[in-house]
């Protein structure tokens, strides 16, 4: 068993294909089905069931997955701390991150980061918090910004810190027939039409949650997947959003109205084990206390 055929058997997992895997991990197809072949042989179980459409994992193939990710993380860790101890930074940051972020400036810390450590390569990206939550534990994302609904704190991963606790607002057009209320209840928001994120997720979960509480069903005429579609569709006079109240304070040109009975969310970053060096010294240089 070695490095490279762990890397082509995780390509296999991810493409479902073994063209695809050896596409992406610049061989032909032969070397990748033959390395494959051999770590299947040294681990003595097979790995994946090969059909003419599809490929699978086992469920020998399932359990190796996450010890995979980790040895290949452990590598490019040991890397990194290697190459740190000579005074140099490098590798990848994969940052992950909601659309709704406000608690910190990604993109001015970012580019803070980069002119202190422009060796190390950043990708960042903008996801759902399931979803980011669901990368970090796969060591697909070094450091990830979710929003919860409160009482969703056991998605979180062991390592995590709270950036921002706040109430969601009402967001409505200035020509909105709610515009010239003070504060709104939730009984009266469900009478109008409303633009959320899809169901199932969480930014969905934290006004689910907040009108299955007071007994009020609610007709959902819009959902997004990105805070820009709701922003849109707000100003359109098409629909009342319910954001944050930091998202809200952004978008001057719309009405914020405080909901009476409202959800809040909470805003945490997230990160997974082992910390790379280049995802340590950013959370450092972010003022994120690693515990």
């Amino acid at each position: 068993m070695n490095l490279k055929q762990i890397r082509y058997a995780l390509a296999v997992a991810e493409t479902q294909s073994f063209t695809q895997a050896a596409k992406a991990c610049h061989t032909v197809q032969s070397a990748l089905s033959h390395q494959i072949a051999r770590l299947e042989e040294s681990l003595g179980c097979t790995l994946f069931e090969r059909t003419s459409r599809r490929v699978t994992l086992t469920p020998a193939g399932q359990a190796f997955i996450l010890p995979a990710q980790r040895l290949l993380a452990a590598q490019q860790q040991l890397r990194d701390e290697v190459t740190a101890a000579s005074g140099n930074v490098t590798g990848t940051l994969t940052i992950g991150t909601i659309s709704t972020l406000n608690a910190i400036d990604l993109t001015e810390t970012l580019g803070e980061f980069n002119r202190c450590y422009p060796a190390v390569n950043i990708r960042l990206y903008v996801g759902m918090s399931e979803t980011l939550l669901e990368d970090t534990r796969a060591q697909k994302t070094d450091v990830g910004f979710v929003g919860i609904w409160p009482g969703d704190k056991s998605l979180l991963p062991l390592s995590h810190y709270q950036l921002m606790d706040e109430p969601l607002v009402a967001l409505v057009s200035p020509s909105h027939e709610l515009a010239q209320q003070l504060s709104v209840n939730l009984q009266r928001l469900a009478s109008v039409p409303l633009v959320d994120f899809y169901s199932g997720t969480g930014a969905r979960r934290q006004t689910d949650r907040a009108f299955q509480a007071a007994g009020i069903k609610r007709h959902v005429n819009f959902e997004i997947d990105h805070i820009e579609w709701l922003e849109n569709l707000v100003r359109r006079g098409l629909a009342a959003g319910i954001v944050p109240i930091s998202t809200a304070q952004r978008l001057a040109s719309l009405v914020a109205i405080p909901i009476d009975d409202g959800p809040r969310r909470q805003v945490y970053c997230v990160w997974g084990a082992p910390l790379s060096v280049a995802a340590e010294r950013f959370l450092q240089f972010s003022g994120i206390k690693v515990e």
